[in-house]
């Protein structure tokens, strides 16, 4: 049986991305230099996970001029979380992007919304008690 481990997206800022992540509860777990291949690797998660399992490794390409397209095969992240509204709140408080208002699923009842992280890449909060 397998494990999933992370999932790897490409960014433009590690600080604004620390920044946005840190507003949905996330911690920055590790971080490994690169200096030969001039990029950085920073592995960010819940402290409450087990390490290496279910975190984001977000890769800083030192020299990446250009912007990043993110494509049209991915869609989101998903993470739960006790309140998404006070969530969408400090994510909307800390300069953030709010794309969907915290509000029950179409034809549903659990509680989600979307924020927008610095680079584009879409985050669903998902209300978990």
């Amino acid at each position: 049986m397998g494990i999933f481990l992370h999932t790897m997206v490409r960014i433009r800022d590690i600080d604004r991305s620390l920044i946005f992540y840190g507003l949905l509860g996330m911690k920055e777990l590790r971080r490994k230099e690169v200096p030969e291949g001039r990029y950085t690797l920073v592995f960010i998660g819940y402290e409450g996970n087990a390490k290496g399992e279910g975190e984001i490794e977000l890769t800083y390409n030192w020299d990446q001029e250009e912007d990043y397209e993110i494509g049209n095969g991915f869609g989101h992240f998903a993470v739960g979380v006790p309140d998404v509204a006070g969530v969408v709140e400090k994510v909307r408080t800390g300069g953030g992007k709010v794309t969907r208002e915290a509000g029950p699923l179409k034809f549903g009842t659990t509680i989600i919304a979307f924020v927008e992280d610095p680079d584009g890449y879409k985050v669903e909060l998902i209300e978990r008690k």
